[in-house]
């Protein structure tokens, strides 16, 4: 069974912008021609409005819907909740409080054999980096700091690369000294398509959103790679 992770920058779920080619995007690497879609929206403590946003998204593309919450009337059965949907999307938010609510509930090893048996998992910002071994996040005030993520990839990774000013010098420090392993990091609007854990391809909703592989160099302390991007 073919695994699938869409791993985006920012720049999703967005239904007044009419640009959804990410999503179209996840929608076409799903098991069949009408996907049923999962919002998971912890990050954000299942917030209304980041609700509503993947209601109206998903809705004009025609889908089947639902939410998992973890803050009221959570389903009994998770496992057989998740498994009824051919694509999970994961809203940003805080990923260091996401991921703490997934492992006291066990959704964790539940998302990972959904991956495995070909569900595709999709997301951007906390709903990105959480699939990576490491992830450049703002869960805490203050200075962006690395967290250990689920590893469902290898490397690390840095959302909003474009979209928040203090990203990309962060992420390059972070790389350079040592204090996060090399990875990728996203621009809003760009994102990366894993296939069973390998990097198959780097795709871009918008001309200038790119993806970049970022790693150590000892002559300069970093280097940044600009991936070839399929614009969609």
């Amino acid at each position: 069974m073919t695994a699938h992770i869409v791993a985006a920058g920012g720049g999703v779920l967005l239904p007044d912008s009419g640009n959804l080619k990410l999503e179209k995007y996840c929608l076409g690497l799903a098991r069949r021609a009408s996907p049923r879609v999962l919002f998971i929206g912890t990050a954000s403590g299942d917030d209304p409005l980041y609700l509503a946003r993947f209601y109206e998204t998903y809705g004009q593309l025609g889908c089947r819907t639902a939410h998992l919450p973890f803050f009221r009337r959570t389903p009994l059965d998770l496992r057989t909740f998740v498994f009824d949907f051919d694509v999970v999307h994961v809203g940003g938010g805080n990923t260091r409080s996401m991921l703490a609510v997934w492992r006291d509930w066990g959704l964790v090893e539940i998302l990972r054999e959904a991956w495995s048996n070909g569900i595709v998992l999709c997301g951007s910002s906390a709903g990105a980096i959480c699939w990576f071994e490491e992830g450049v996040t703002d869960s805490l005030a203050g200075e962006l700091t690395r967290m250990t993520c689920l590893g469902f990839v290898a490397g690390s990774a840095c959302p909003h690369y474009d979209g928040e000013k203090e990203r990309r010098p962060a992420y390059q420090r972070m790389v350079a000294s040592g204090s996060i392993g090399p990875g990728y990091a996203c621009d809003d609007g760009a994102a990366l398509h894993f296939v069973d854990r390998t990097l198959a391809a780097s795709i871009a909703a918008r001309p200038a959103a790119r993806a970049y592989r970022v790693e150590s160099d000892p002559a300069n302390g970093f280097r940044e790679t600009a991936l070839r991007a399929t614009l969609l």
